[in-house]
């Protein structure tokens, strides 16, 4: 993987094996029990996430769940859950609010964002993985965008990553420019920190 096509070779069939995956959508039930017992405890009050494409794994269901888990707890503080909106001056993502059934528009990239709403500050952020690696790297799209955003955002939110078994490359190796996971969560479990 030392040249960017071959990155862009990996990307394309990782994406086309998870959209070809028979069992998807067991091992997405998988992966949702797996966040929300790891949410469990969280002293997280503000949590970004994202809208899945290309077959990712969706946070959305375990996100509301914890929202409405706190909210059954009679917390005083409500939880909030946002996504990603693009900064086009700078090609970071703010995050905006978000909850079932606000409105949505589709931002430049044809995904789904928050309409209107007000800008969160995740403490834990959720960040989609094409693929990852150990050491809590992961490979995305390309763009940098999350890559840009954590090295800017003060305070930085604990980063978790999510994605499915099959997206683990035991040879993937990190470019200077990658910013490490905090976490790195899978349909077995908690892949990093390994121990």
């Amino acid at each position: 993987m030392d040249k960017p096509e071959d990155k862009n070779a990996l990307r394309k069939r990782l994406v086309e094996e998870r959209l070809a995956l028979p069992d998807r959508q067991r091992r997405s039930d998988l992966l949702q029990r797996v966040m929300r017992i790891w949410l469990v405890g969280r002293p997280d009050a503000a949590i970004g996430a994202y809208w899945p494409i290309k077959g990712e794994f969706d946070p959305l269901p375990a996100l509301h769940r914890w929202k409405e888990d706190g909210e059954l707890q009679g917390e005083p503080q409500l939880r909030r859950i946002g996504l990603p909106v693009v900064d086009k001056l700078h090609k970071t993502l703010k995050f905006h609010a978000w909850f079932p059934g606000c409105p949505m528009e589709e931002d430049a990239y044809g995904i789904p964002k928050p309409k209107d709403t007000e800008v969160i500050v995740p403490t834990l952020l959720f960040v989609p993985c094409v693929g990852y690696g150990a050491g809590g790297y992961r490979l995305g799209y390309g763009g940098g965008f999350y890559d840009r955003t954590l090295s800017k955002l003060e305070p930085r939110p604990f980063t978790v990553g999510l994605g499915f078994t099959t997206g683990f490359l035991d040879d993937f190796e990190a470019e200077p420019h990658d910013v490490p996971l905090d976490a790195i969560l899978n349909d077995n479990g908690v892949v990093w920190p390994i121990g």
